[in-house]
């Protein structure tokens, strides 16, 4: 295996638990929410959805593993907040994706239109 491959099955293996985090409705709401509204505590994250507290505890420590979400404790609540760095890590992998694909589109039309 190249050097340059084994790098880039590296970043894969490192981006799956990202996007396999966010492939989850309510997971990807809550990001969503992060970003819109900042910081917020279950109870706040929990207001206008038909998720339990508890079920929207379980999709944070979700997302807190795949490295897109924080915690802290202001008194007795637990504040969630988004990992800008991995978020934005995903976003990179993202665009690296889609250059690959407007390469491909690239070289597919210059095919087409030589013959």
């Amino acid at each position: 295996m190249s050097r340059k491959s084994s790098a880039s099955a590296a970043r894969l293996a490192d981006a799956a638990p990202v996007f396999s985090a966010l492939g989850d409705e309510t997971r990807l709401r809550i990001v969503a929410r992060l970003c819109d509204q900042g910081p917020l505590s279950i109870a706040r994250l929990s207001v206008g959805n038909n998720v339990t507290r508890q079920a929207i505890t379980k999709h944070l420590h979700a997302l807190a593993d795949a490295g897109l979400v924080r915690d802290r404790r202001s008194g007795r609540e637990c504040i969630w907040e988004l990992e800008p760095r991995r978020i934005e890590q995903a976003r990179r992998y993202l665009d690296s994706i889609s250059a690959h694909w407007d390469d491909a589109i690239s070289r597919l039309q210059a095919l087409v239109e030589d013959d």
